[in-house]
C-alpha cells in the first residue's frame, strides 16, 4: 500500500491513522484533530514511545486522556503512567489512581509541578510522607535538597544524621516548623542539638525560648542564651512548669543577678557570651 499523503489538510480519517505506517506516525502526532489521535492509539506500530510524545502535548483533552488510560497495551509502562499523572488536564479520578503508582522522586517533582491539580499535588505530598520511615538514607537527603516545605518540617522530626544538616539549612525549612518540632516531648537529643548549634536557628529568639524550655538542650547552650532573654520572659520561664527542672536554678539565679545588678549586668554577659 502507498503510503498516505498526510501534508493535505484534512487528508486522513481516523480509520486510516489506524493503519498507517511507523514512519508516519511522528507527524501525525501533531495532528490537531482528536480522532486521528483516536486512530492512532489503536495503530499496532503505535508504541510507548509514540504516546510519550503524545502526552508532552498540552492541548489533549481530559477526554483523550481517558481513552489513553483505557489502552492497556501502553499503559502498563511506567513511562506512560507518569507521563499521564503530570499532565495538567489529567481527569482528577484517573490522576488521583496514577499517583499512587509514582516513586518517590516523581512524587515530589509533582508535589512541586505548577501544572498539577492542587488535588494530586497534595496526594503526592502525603504519600511522600507516608513514606518516610521506610525511605533509604540516600532518597531522604535527596528529598532534603527537593522536598516541599511540609516535608522539610517531617525531616526535621525525623532526625536523620545524614539529611538533618541539609534539612537545617533549606530555605524552605520555617520557623514554625522548627518551633513545632522543639515542642515534641520526645524529639532526639542529636536534633535539639543540631538545632541549638546552628548558626541561623540558634540566633531566632523564639527558638532559644523553646530550646529553653526543651530537656534535651545541652547545659551550656542554656547558659549561652540566658543573657539574651528578655526579663520579662525570664519571669515567666522562673515560673513555668514546662521549663526542665535542671534548668530552672540557672534561669532565677540570672533573673536575681539582673533584678540587683541591673540592665548593665545582662549587658555585660551578652558581650561575654
Amino acid at each position: 500500500m502507498e503510503p498516505l499523503d498526510i501534508n493535505k489538510e484534512f487528508g486522513i480519517t481516523q480509520d486510516q491513522a489506524r493503519s498507517v505506517s511507523v514512519e508516519q506516525i511522528p507527524t501525525l502526532i501533531h495532528d490537531h484533530r482528536e480522532e486521528v489521535l483516536r486512530g492512532l492509539l489503536e495503530n499496532p506500530h503505535f508504541e510507548e514511545l509514540h504516546l510519550c510524545l503524545l502526552l508532552g502535548r498540552a492541548d489533549l483533552s481530559a477526554l483523550l486522556l481517558e481513552e489513553i488510560a483505557r489502552q492497556k497495551r501502553l499503559i502498563t509502562s511506567y513511562r506512560v503512567k507518569r507521563a499521564l499523572a503530570f499532565h495538567h488536564n489529567v481527569p482528577q479520578t484517573l490522576g488521583l489512581g496514577l499517583v499512587r503508582e509514582l516513586h518517590a522522586h516523581d512524587l515530589v517533582a509533582l508535589s512541586f509541578s505548577p501544572s498539577g491539580s492542587p488535588a494530586l499535588r497534595h496526594l503526592a505530598e502525603e504519600l511522600v510522607l507516608a513514606s518516610l520511615p521506610r525511605l533509604p538514607p540516600a532518597q531522604k537527603m535527596t528529598l532534603a535538597r527537593r522536598g516541599t516545605p511540609r516535608i522539610m518540617g517531617a525531616l526535621l522530626t525525623e532526625g536523620n544524621s545524614e539529611s538533618l544538616p541539609t534539612v537545617l539549612d533549606s530555605p524552605l525549612l520555617n520557623e514554625g516548623h522548627v518551633l513545632r518540632a522543639l515542642a515534641r516531648v520526645a524529639l532526639p537529643v542529636r536534633i535539639v542539638t543540631a538545632i541549638a548549634d546552628h548558626a541561623k536557628w540558634s540566633h531566632i529568639y523564639s527558638v532559644r525560648l523553646a530550646l529553653l524550655r526543651n530537656l534535651q538542650t545541652p547545659l551550656p547552650r542554656v547558659l549561652a542564651f540566658l543573657p539574651s532573654i528578655t526579663t520579662p520572659d525570664l519571669k515567666i520561664l522562673s515560673q513555668s512548669s514546662s521549663v526542665p527542672a535542671k534548668i530552672l536554678p540557672h534561669i532565677r539565679r540570672e533573673l536575681a543577678n539582673r533584678l540587683q545588678h541591673g540592665k548593665s549586668h545582662a549587658k555585660n554577659l551578652r558581650r561575654e557570651g
